[in-house]
This record gives structure tokens, C-alpha cells and sequence, in this order.
């Protein structure tokens, strides 16, 4: 069975290649090159081959360059030549099943050493094989010396592999504390007025009850709810204006595990749904990752979900599900709730920012009306997309599209400069 080696422009399934792309493929540092290339001149051998479980590719070098080869055919044959093995040489059992193996190639195969690549816990990551027409066989040096390279090259791609996963961590947090210091910086200044007003208010309850009568005391505390009310409200409206202010917001996609920011969105609202009575469920799938920004996304979704709890019957029987699933190359996102539902006509301008009265909630909750308008706003902006559809008197489900995490990001800098701009 003969095999077609393909340029690496005509691998069309590259983006399945996660090692490999972790590694460079298409970079000028390309480590799996590096790799290849020394242990060809470390064997004196003209061809090596590099394959990794779970792509869809093989590499194959051979003294002019390095192409690849669709595994789908032979991935099973090569699977089984190692059992327990770390090492087949001309000394091996199935020594003869590796030559008929790279028989393949179209060539003479005179000699041939492949070798188990595995991690320092010892699972498997996958071979690496090389092989010429020369008689002369292998030195007992030489492969001694390919098993303390691949040993010490396996021990550099734990090390990336680490170092690439707290990158991505430090990232989010990165992420978390840019948003967190510049919400600090603007609300000092909108909160002081309404503060002044519940302080002086209650200072006058705690030292002044007595000289109250039960009517001064229910405007008081009519007042105080109120403001309290309408300064959360300005709250929630500063964090949006802090993340969408045109010439200072940064959009710093990155990917993420969507259900930490589901999580903390339940963890906030989980008082506001008790006090409802309302059940709150969060449904969505511990490793589904996006790619976006952290800080806007965890807006969307927690906007999502309050107007999902205002909107919802208080008699016990509501319910607000947070909802995902992947789908190709976007994660689809849902909050859905069994509430008021809404009409043709509120749906048809739901999203627009011209919008500037809100409905009341089931408990008489008053809001901007700019939360959609944003929500929208942030969404496109992560190259997403936003739709609601409802049905007066059966609840409401918003979808929001995103793009699934990407395993190469470097593809996206440019587009991710080019958004900077528009923002």
C-alpha cells in the first residue's frame, strides 16, 4: 500500500494537530524540525519519521524536507508494533514487521530503529522511527544515545506543555485584575452621592428613632430602598461602562474554561434567585473552553441572567438554566427561563440601543434598559453572535455563538490588533 506525502500547505486538517502546532510546526523556531534533523544526523540516517496519538498526520523527514503524511492508513499498523516496547531494533521480534511497515515508502529499507516516546509518568505520547537503505546497521552508541535525546526531548515538552497551561492561566487572571483596577478607578466618584444620602438616613434611625413617628420612619425607609435600589443599579451600569468605554477598553481574547465564568455569575446571583424563589442551574460542561475576552463575556452571560431572574414568576415554579454545547468551530451558549416570555414587538428591537425604558420585573425590579445593547456589543466583538427567541407567558431563551478555544493562537494577533482599533 503505497503512501502520498503531502507539503505541509496541502495538510488541510493541521488545525487537529495540537502538539504539533505547540511546537511550531508553522513557525521559524519549528522544534519537531529540530527534532528530526538531529536525530537524523545523530543515526547517519537519511529518513525520520515523527508521529504523535490523536493527529491526523504524520511528519516525515527526509534529506530535502519535511512533509506529511495522512495517518488514517497506517496508523493501525503502527499502533502495533508496540506493545510493551520502548525500543525495536534488528534485534526485536517484530524487527521484520517494522521493515514491512516502512515498506510503504516505496524504498529498500535495509535498516530501521523505532523508539516509544513517552512522557515522565510514562504514558504515551508517541514514535519516532528512522530509517535508510544502508547495510551498515546502527551502533549500540547510537541508539543509546537517540533514547537520552528523546528522553531529554520528552522532558522539554512537559516543561512547555506546563509552562503553556499557567500561561494561559496567568492570562486570566491578568485578565480579571486589568478589569478589577479600572472599576475601582471610576466608581469612587458616581457612588459618593448616594452613599451620603443612606448614610445621613440611617445615621438618623440609629440616633433619632425616638423622635420618629411610624410615618417618618416608612418614607425613611422607603428612601433607603430606593437608593439602595437605584445605587446597585448604577453599579452594575458602571462595570459595562468600565469594560465598554471606547478609547481605554483593551479586547483581550484568550481561551478559557466557559464554566468559570458560569460560576461565578451563579455565585452572585444565587441570593437575588432565593429571595425569588427561583431555581438557578448551571448546566454547562467543566472543560468547554472559548475563545474570547474573559472580562466581557462574563458581563454578557451575568446580564443574561438577571434579566432571566427578573423576569421570571416568584411562586416557586421558576426555573433559569444556564446551558452549552460545542458545535463545530463555536460554542453555543443558552440562558433560558420559564417567565413573563415576551411579545413580536419586544423582540424585534430587544437589542437596540435606542432602548431606554425597561419593563418592571415580577418583583417590581426597575433597570437602564441598556443591558441588551451591550451585551450585543460586547458579543460582536468577539466575533460572536446574539438572538433571542420567546413566547409571551412561556419564557425566554437567549443564544449567544462564540468561537471555540483555538489551540494556535498566533494565527489571530493580527485580527485581534485590527479590533483594538475599532474599539
Amino acid at each position: 500500500m503505497a503512501i502520498q506525502l503531502l507539503e505541509l500547505h496541502q495538510a488541510d486538517k493541521l488545525s487537529a494537530c495540537k502538539i504539533s502546532l505547540s511546537l511550531g510546526l508553522n513557525s521559524e523556531q519549528n522544534l519537531i524540525e529540530q527534532f528530526l534533523q538531529f536525530n537524523r544526523k545523530l543515526m547517519q540516517a537519511s529518513t525520520a519519521l515523527l508521529a504523535f496519538h490523536q493527529e491526523p498526520y504524520l511528519w516525515h523527514r527526509c534529506p530535502e524536507k519535511l512533509q506529511a503524511i495522512d495517518s488514517a492508513k497506517i496508523a493501525k499498523s503502527l499502533n502495533t508494533l508496540f506493545v510493551n516496547d520502548d525500543l525495536i531494533d534488528s534485534a526485536h521480534p517484530r524487527y521484520p514487521r517494522l521493515i514491512a511497515f516502512l515498506n510503504v515508502f516505496k524504498k529498500k529499507v535495509q535498516r530501521a530503529v523505532a523508539l516509544h516516546l513517552r512522557h515522565p509518568d510514562q504514558t504515551s505520547l508517541g514514535y519516532v522511527i528512522l530509517f535508510d537503505e544502508e547495510a551498515e546497521a546502527f551502533t549500540e552508541l547510537q541508539k543509546e544515545l537517540l533514547q537520552a535525546h528523546c528522553c531529554n526531548f520528552m522532558q522539554q515538552l512537559e516543561l512547555k506543555f506546563n509552562h503553556d497551561e499557567l500561561k494561559e492561566l496567568y492570562e486570566q487572571e491578568a485578565a480579571l485584575n486589568v478589569s478589577k483596577t479600572k472599576f475601582f478607578s471610576i466608581i469612587s466618584h458616581d457612588l459618593r452621592a448616594p452613599f451620603h444620602g443612606l448614610l445621613g438616613f440611617s445615621e438618623i434611625l440609629a440616633k433619632e428613632r425616638e423622635t420618629l413617628d411610624e410615618s417618618s420612619i416608612q418614607n425613611i425607609a422607603d428612601y433607603l430602598h430606593d437608593t439602595s435600589q437605584s445605587t446597585y443599579n448604577l453599579l452594575e451600569s458602571l462595570l459595562n461602562w468600565a469594560m465598554a468605554e471606547g478609547g481605554r477598553f483593551v479586547y483581550h481574547p484568550i481561551n478559557f474554561k466557559l464554566r468559570q465564568i458560569t460560576n461565578i455569575v451563579t455565585d452572585i446571583l444565587k441570593t437575588l434567585a432565593l429571595k425569588k424563589h427561583i431555581e438557578l442551574v448551571n448546566e454547562v460542561d467543566e472543560n468547554l473552553k472559548v475563545y474570547a475576552d474573559m472580562n466581557m463575556i462574563t458581563s454578557v452571560i451575568q446580564n443574561l441572567v438577571s434579566n432571566a431572574l427578573k423576569f421570571t414568576d416568584v411562586d416557586g415554579s421558576g426555573k433559569v438554566y444556564i446551558q452549552a454545547k460545542a458545535h463545530g468551530e463555536v460554542v453555543e451558549i443558552y440562558v433560558k427561563d420559564t417567565g413573563l416570555g415576551m411579545t413580536p414587538d419586544q423582540l424585534k428591537d430587544l437589542f437596540q440601543p435606542r432602548i431606554t425604558i425597561s419593563l418592571k420585573g415580577t418583583a417590581g425590579e426597575k433597570g437602564a434598559g441598556l443591558g441588551l445593547a451591550l451585551c450585543k456589543r460586547f458579543v460582536e466583538m468577539n466575533h460572536g453572535k446574539i438572538s433571542a427567541s420567546s413566547k409571551e407567558g412561556e419564557g425566554t431563551l437567549f443564544k449567544v455563538v462564540l468561537p471555540v478555544a483555538r489551540e494556535h493562537v498566533d494565527l489571530c494577533v493580527e485580527q485581534n490588533k485590527s479590533q483594538e482599533k475599532l474599539v
